[in-house]
């Protein structure tokens, strides 16, 4: 792993939980870690419930944008988080691969993703303390 790991967050849709998940660890890292999200058939846009829940924490990922897997990305990433994507996602021997099993939040209203965005903060948070030690959160 490089000096500055590389992580990429991958879904299906690009829409949901791989934004959160980029959002909260741009948000809780800093510039310690180069932050990455993709999905495999991404949406037209983020899932506005998504961004209100983050919005509500004080994470804004408004300006972020569905993007569509592609190899270079993933064979540059140090730490592979999938979330749903299923065999879609490339496999790099020599890779961190995590498979979080995190509930869909395609069209469910913010109270539902509230609990799945507070998840994905403990994930996140447990994965930037293994990958940067002294910024343990």
């Amino acid at each position: 792993m490089s000096a500055k790991p590389s992580v990429l967050f991958v879904c299906v849709h690009n829409a949901g939980r791989s934004q959160m998940a980029a959002g909260w660890l741009r948000h809780l890292a800093g510039d310690a870690v180069e932050v990455r999200s993709a999905g495999s058939e991404p949406a037209d846009q983020i899932n506005p419930a998504a961004v209100e829940a983050m919005r509500e924490v004080g994470v804004d990922i408004t300006a972020q944008t569905p993007k569509s897997l592609d190899y270079e990305t993933a064979q540059d990433s140090d730490v592979i988080v999938t979330m749903g994507c299923g065999d879609t996602c490339p496999f790099f021997p020599g890779k961190r691969y995590e498979d979080w099993q995190l509930e869909d939040p395609a069209g469910k209203g913010v109270e539902a993703v509230r609990p799945i965005r507070d998840e994905i903060k403990q994930r996140v948070e447990a994965l930037l303390a293994d990958l940067v030690p002294a910024r343990r959160p």
